[in-house]
Order: C-alpha cells, then structure tokens, then sequence
C-alpha cells in the first residue's frame, strides 16, 4: 500500500487512467482503491508531496481508463467466442445446450447486464468478456459501460474526496462486499453443478 500511494503520488492522472484501464481489462485491480485515493488527492486535505488533482477531472480520468479497458476485454471475448465453453465446459458441467440458454438471456438482458454489472464490485471487472463473446453490439455496449462507469466512479472520487486522510477506512468495506458477492457466485454456480448432476441421473433425461 505504501508503494502504491507513493507511485501514486507521483504520476496522478497517468496513474488513475492505466489502474482504471486494467481494471476493466480484466486484471482485477480494485477501483475502489483507486478512485478512493484518487478523491483523496483531489480534496483540500491532499498530501503536500503529493500532486494535487481536479475533482471532475480525475473522475472523468477514471471513467475513460475504464471504458478503454472495457474495449480491450471485449475485443478479448469476441475474439474468443463461445468455442472455448464449447470444447471445454463439458469438464465444468457446461454443455452446449447451457450456453444457447445464455445466449438467449444475453439477447434479452445483455444492455442491463453491462449496465448494472458496472456498479457491482468483482462483477464490473469481468462483465466485458460476455458482451464480446456474444457479439454485442459495440456502440450500444460502450454507451451503457460509460453510464454505468459514471455513477460508480463519481461516488468513489466524491467519498474519497469527503474522508481525506481517512480514505481508507472504507476499504475494509468493500473489501467485505467483494468478498460477499463472490462467495455469492461461486455458491451459485456450485448449485447449479449440483442441479445438473441431479437431472443427468434421473431416468429419461436428454
């Protein structure tokens, strides 16, 4: 954390644009360090050896490097496309059958998808890839990922710019949340392999 804030410090706007990037660029590096830090930078309690950032600005930062690293997951997705699950999410309980009933949800519910998924910690770092594995379409999708990156990003920067030097007390709390939600995902999808188990051995199942 210490070389974090320190690197941070230093390069201000470059910093938040490449963190937020990579973020979105499925690397998961949380925004809510990021953009916490970010408001604490912009905020009258900034350290002196520190630079000083612009609220707004260091806010719409964020919210490009994450619609630019939304760019690169999609592109990473719909180069991919469903052949991966195809071949290999037999080994998971993924069968093809499965991932035409995605599909179909993807076609009804993909825009709000993308857009509430963008206020979801954990889950807005990955919800490109299936927007481009399903092939959505691209002006469409990075509309709905710049409105949902807005609020989240805003509120970051505005609570981190609230808190100053206490920043980081808040950490602790979306730390809890991260966790929460992917316990919340794994769970689900444990569920659901014991579901599939449970159909395969009845007699008369496809």
């Amino acid at each position: 954390m210490e070389h974090f804030i320190e690197t941070f410090s230093r390069h201000g706007y470059v910093a938040v644009f490449a963190l937020m990037l990579l973020e979105s660029a499925c690397i998961p590096i949380p925004s809510e360090v990021t953009m916490l830090f970010a408001g604490f930078l912009s905020s009258p309690d900034h350290p002196t050896n520190a630079v000083q950032l612009n609220f707004v600005a260091v806010a719409l930062v964020g919210v490009a490097g994450n619609v630019v690293g939304s760019w690169i997951a999609y592109g990473g997705g719909s180069l991919l496309g469903r052949g991966p699950f195809d071949r290999y999410g037999r080994y998971v309980g993924i069968r093809s059958h499965d991932i035409d009933k995605a599909e179909r949800w993807w076609g009804k519910h993909g825009t709000r998808a993308v857009f509430f998924g963008r206020l979801l910690p954990v889950i807005r770092t990955f919800i490109s890839l299936p927007a481009g594995i399903e092939k959505m379409p691209f002006g469409r999708f990075s509309l709905y990922t710049a409105a949902g990156c807005v609020p989240w990003v805003f509120a970051l920067t505005g609570v981190g710019y609230g808190l100053g030097q206490n920043w980081d007390r808040l950490l602790r709390s979306f730390r809890v949340a991260s966790l929460l939600i992917l316990a919340l995902v794994v769970i689900a999808f444990v569920v659901y392999l014991i579901r599939r188990r449970g159909a395969e051995e009845r007699p008369g199942t496809p």
